[in-house]
């Protein structure tokens, strides 16, 4: 079944700059949590989506990859050390992981055992909480620098917070992502296992996948500039480049990578 945008991973070095910097511009950040594998967020929420502001808290929790095992701290160490600052994970919602990861392993983009984790959490009035998530990993050659993953969420009551979606910009729901490359028809294949989504479209600009919540664009370096204004270098890989968020009318803008830690962010109406 189709699988709608669940978060986007902002690989950062500095949590709390990056956590100042999307303050600024309006949005409220949530507290600091711990990864029992050596990584650390801080999120911004919103309605059934939400921004994971991710940076490494401890190296030596980092396991290492494995067989039928995709480390997300490593990878995000890895790609931390090789690309920088930006974003570096797509994740999209899943009703069942296990079911999941075994669709994309029928499918033949990733053959790894579905991941378990929990942590305490604290809800936008302080109050503590637990969470608890299962992930299924995808994978594609085309795109080493973007973790690929469906996330279902366990305890989802615990996680979704009306109150912390109420931000000071009005932000409402997320648009979709951008991703770009040097040419868009050559990466459908993979987006179609990943997403569930057999009807998409194609144009001379790129392909469109409309999710149940967001859409995922690929978008041409031209497409692109033409989009958002901005320059991008772009290959035959698949970056994942932008994020669309919806604003009130009267606040779109585009904000740059080099003013957001290495994310290009829309807000439009």
């Amino acid at each position: 079944m189709p699988r709608g945008l669940d978060h986007l991973v902002h690989l950062v070095r500095d949590l709390d700059a990056a956590a100042e910097a999307w303050s600024a511009m309006g949005f409220q950040v949530g507290a600091e949590n711990r990864h029992p594998f050596g990584t650390k967020n801080r999120i911004v929420q919103l309605p059934g989506f939400f921004v994971e502001l991710l940076a490494i808290a401890d190296p030596a929790l980092i396991s290492e990859h494995g067989p039928r095992f995709f480390s997300f701290a490593a990878f995000q160490r890895d790609r931390l050390a090789r690309a920088g600052e930006g974003p570096s994970g797509l994740v999209l919602e899943s009703l069942d992981a296990k079911a999941d990861a075994a669709t994309y392993a029928a499918k033949g983009i990733g053959d790894f055992a579905p991941f378990f984790f929990e942590r305490r959490g604290v809800r936008a009035d302080g109050s503590p909480i637990e969470v608890a998530f299962e992930l299924a990993f995808a994978s594609d050659p085309a795109a080493p620098d973007v973790a690929f993953f469906a996330c279902e969420q366990k305890r989802p009551e615990n996680f979704w917070s009306p109150a912390a979606q109420a931000h000071p910009n009005g932000a409402r729901a997320v648009a979709g992502v951008v991703l770009t490359a040097e040419n868009p028809s050559d990466h459908h294949v993979f987006l179609r296992a990943f997403t569930g989504i057999d009807v998409f479209r194609a144009t001379s600009s790129g392909l469109t996948f409309p999710t149940p919540r967001g859409e995922i664009g690929v978008l041409t370096g031209e497409a692109y500039h033409r989009r958002t204004g901005l320059a991008v270098e772009v290959g035959p890989e698949l970056r994942l480049s932008a994020l669309r968020i919806k604003v009130p009318t009267g606040a779109e803008r585009v904000v740059p990578p080099e003013r957001l830690f290495g994310l290009t962010l829309v807000l439009e109406a």
